[in-house]
C-alpha cells in the first residue's frame, strides 16, 4: 500500500475514534470502506473483517471468526513476519508485491499495510490493497499499442499481399490441372500455402479500429453459447461446471465480439485439459464491489463491477511466456499464430473492460472485468 493510502487509512481511523462520541459505529464505518480491513487479536485470530476482507479472504465474517490467520497462510508468509514488527516496535509498518499462497488463497503484487491497535495490546489491524488490477491495466494498454502495431500491418499487408496471393493460388490451380501426376502435389501445396498466408491476413485485419455497437448483453447466454459449441465440437469429452450469479446486469458491449473472446478462451482451456482425464472447464460469473479503474490521461473512472471467469485444471501456463501472453504472435502452441489471445485482450480493451490471468500447474484462469449496462444512461 502507498505511504498516500496508508495516511487515508490512519486519517479514516483517527476520524472513527473521533466519531465515536457522535454516536457512529466504528465497526460500520470500517466495514463500508473498500479496503479489505482485519483485526487480530494476540493469537492472531480473526476479531473484526470489513465485506472487502470478506471478498479478498473468500470466506465470511463468522466464518472467518473461528480460524487464526495461520489457518489461511503458512507461518513463513511475510504477513507474519510484519505482525512481529508491528508488536516488537508498537509502530506501523508496510510490506508491498507479496505473495500470499496457501491451498485457500493465492494472491499475487499485495501490498499489506499493519498497525497496532492502541486500544488492546497485542492486537494488529491489517490493511491490504490488491495491485494486480493496475498492473493488468498497464499491461493492458501495452497490448493495445502491440494491436495497433498488427493493426497497420495488416492494412499493408491487405494491400501488397493478397493481390499477389489470389494472382499466386490462381496460377497453382491451373498447374493443378496440367501438370504430371509427379508434381501435381507441389500444385497443392503452393495453393495450400497461399490460403493459409491469406487466412493470417485476414485474422490480422480483425485488428482495424472500428466503432463497436453496443446493446445490453445477457453475460450468461454469451457463455451459453459458447458451452454448447464447445461441447458439440472441439470439446465433447470436456466436463463443464457452471458457476453462475443469476441477479447480474447486462453487460454494455458488443455480444458478437463477447462471444469470439470467450469462445477463444475457452478453446484454449479445453486445448490445455484435452489429454488429462479429469479435465475441467468452470465458467463463473460475479459481482465485485469496489471495481474501479481510473483511465490514464483522464479524470473519469470506469466501473467494472461484473467479472466472468474461465478457469481450467490443466499444466498451466510456461512462466516465461506469462509476461508476453497477450502479445501478437506470442503462443505456447506449435502451430498457433498467436493472435487469439491479442485479439482477445484488444476487443476487452474497446469495451473499457480489463482482463487478467492467474495461472500455475493445475489451474488457470483468465478473468473479464466489465461495465454493465446502466439504467439512468441515456446513450445505453
Amino acid at each position: 500500500m502507498s505511504g498516500a493510502v496508508a495516511s487515508r487509512l490512519r486519517a479514516v481511523i483517527g476520524r472513527v475514534r473521533e466519531a465515536r462520541p457522535a454516536g457512529l459505529d466504528p465497526q460500520a464505518v470500517l466495514g463500508a470502506l473498500p479496503v479489505p480491513i482485519v483485526v487480530l487479536d494476540t493469537d492472531n485470530r480473526f476479531r473484526f473483517v470489513n465485506h472487502a476482507a470478506e471478498q479478498f479472504l473468500g470466506a465470511s465474517a463468522p466464518h472467518l471468526a473461528q480460524l487464526t490467520l495461520a489457518d489461511l497462510l503458512p507461518t513463513d508468509s511475510p504477513v507474519f513476519l510484519l505482525i512481529e514488527q508491528v508488536r516488537a516496535q508498537d509502530a506501523s509498518v508496510a510490506g508491498h508485491d507479496l505473495t500470499l499462497e496457501s491451498p485457500r488463497l493465492s494472491k499475487q503484487g499485495i501490498s499489506v499495510h499493519a498497525a497496532p491497535l492502541a486500544e488492546e495490546p497485542g492486537a494488529v489491524v491489517l490493511a491490504f490493497q490488491d495491485v494486480s488490477a493496475v498492473r493488468a491495466l498497464d499491461r493492458q494498454l501495452a497490448f493495445r499499442g502491440a494491436a495497433r502495431s498488427v493493426t497497420g500491418m495488416a492494412a499493408i499487408l491487405a494491400h501488397e499481399v493478397k493481390n499477389p496471393l489470389s494472382g499466386i493460388r490462381g496460377a497453382a490451380q491451373l498447374l493443378e490441372s496440367t501438370v504430371a501426376p509427379a508434381d501435381r502435389e507441389l500444385a497443392v501445396l503452393i495453393r495450400d500455402e497461399a490460403d493459409r498466408i491469406r487466412a493470417l491476413v485476414d485474422r490480422m485485419e480483425m485488428f482495424g479500429e472500428k466503432p463497436i455497437a453496443r446493446s445490453a448483453v445477457n453475460i450468461h447466454r454469451v457463455l451459453e453459447h459458447v458451452r454448447k459449441v464447445a461441447q458439440s465440437g472441439f470439446a465433447p469429452a470436456t466436463r463443464f461446471q457452471e458457476l453462475y450469479d443469476p441477479s447480474l446486469p447486462p453487460v454494455w458491449g458488443n455480444r458478437d465480439q463477447l462471444v469470439q473472446v470467450v469462445l477463444n478462451l475457452v478453446k484454449n482451456a479445453a486445448e490445455a485439459v484435452a489429454d488429462l482425464p479429469g479435465g475441467e472447464i468452470v465458467l463463473a460469473t460475479g459481482f465485485q464491489h469496489g471495481m474501479r479503474v481510473a483511465l490514464r490521461g483522464s479524470a473519469s473512472r470506469v466501473d467494472l463491477p461484473l467479472y466472468v471467469a474461465i478457469r481450467d485444471n490443466g499444466p498451466g501456463i510456461p512462466e516465461d511466456i506469462r509476461p508476453h501472453l497477450f502479445d501478437p504472435f506470442v503462443s505456447t502452441k506449435a502451430s498457433g499464430s498467436g493472435l487469439g489471445l491479442a485479439l482477445v485482450a484488444k476487443i476487452v480493451g474497446d469495451h473499457g473492460g480489463l482482463i487478467e490471468v492467474d495461472s500455475r500447474p493445475g489451474r488457470t484462469e483468465f478473468r473479464l472485468h466489465l461495465p454493465v449496462m446502466a439504467e439512468d444512461d441515456p446513450s445505453c
